[in-house]
């Protein structure tokens, strides 16, 4: 069932709001609603937003918590900063693996107001002014063009929040169907793995022993492909292995069953990675 992230500074009122969401759920639906955020988490702030990587971590933590919860039966609150616009698009796109409607509630204040707030919080609950600082300048306001941050509501401190609203785009709207980028896609063969592994693995070797004998400008010829590597420069194994990685995850969605065109497909795909 649907997805609701909330987004704004910190402390604007996000956990306030997605309360009286969830009371309104509770209260007009049969479901369940879960509320997954930092709290839940149990999330040191200051700690966590210091560090980049620890912030990644805990992004990821409450979006697979999300990824677990969403279901036909559940509706689930994002409550967290959300302030990433890649982020934001990554949920989207989540909702769209699930096939389930999602909105945005955005909690707008003043830096002033939210900092006022923050230090009127007890001490163990506030964030640190330099941490705060730092959030509201990072923070990447949502904008209802991108539809990943619509439909979008916006909230501010002394409004009724609009219940209603939110529940119709909830549950009146229709999902946004999968496309090719957040549906699985089947196999084409049952060899196809095989030879997709097997035939970047026999190209990536004739290259790596090529370049013992060639100069930047030849051109390579590698098992099973009419077209050839054109090396401009020389490529150390690692490059070679990534951009393998990268056509092998490409391929998976989009498999072919010409398995006799892999090897020109991923000469192109060299080509082009290369250069």
């Amino acid at each position: 069932m649907p997805l609701v992230v909330m987004c704004g500074y910190p402390c604007s009122g996000k956990t306030r709001r997605a309360e009286e969401l969830k009371a309104h759920f509770e209260e007009t639906t049969d479901r369940q609603v879960h509320i997954v955020g930092d709290r839940a988490l149990g999330v040191d702030r200051n700690s966590v937003y210091a560090d980049s990587q620890k912030e990644k971590d805990t992004r990821a933590s409450l979006k697979a918590e999300v990824e677990r919860k969403v279901n036909r039966d559940n509706i689930v609150i994002l409550d967290s900063l959300n302030y990433i616009k890649g982020y934001r698009y990554e949920l989207f796109c989540l909702t769209k693996h699930a096939q389930t409607p999602h909105c945005l509630v955005h909690c707008l204040t003043s830096s002033e107001e939210s900092s006022l707030w923050n230090k009127n919080r007890e001490a163990a609950e506030q964030y640190s002014q330099d941490i705060f600082d730092a959030l509201v300048q990072r923070f990447e306001a949502p904008d209802s063009r991108n539809r990943w941050d619509s439909p979008l509501f916006t909230v501010l401190k002394d409004d009724v929040p609009p219940l209603e609203a939110v529940s119709d785009a909830l549950f009146k709207r229709k999902a946004p169907p999968p496309n090719q980028s957040t549906q699985s896609q089947p196999l084409s063969s049952t060899n196809f793995l095989y030879e997709l592994d097997k035939i970047t693995q026999d190209v990536l070797m004739a290259i790596f022993n090529a370049q013992k004998t060639s100069v930047p400008g030849d051109l390579v010829s590698v098992p099973g492909a009419t077209e050839k590597v054109e090396l401009t420069r020389t490529v150390n194994m690692a490059e070679l292995r990534k951009l393998r990685r990268q056509f092998i995850s490409y391929s998976k969605m989009h498999p072919t069953e010409k398995t006799g065109q892999i090897a020109n497909m991923f000469v192109q795909y060299l080509n082009k990675g290369l250069h």
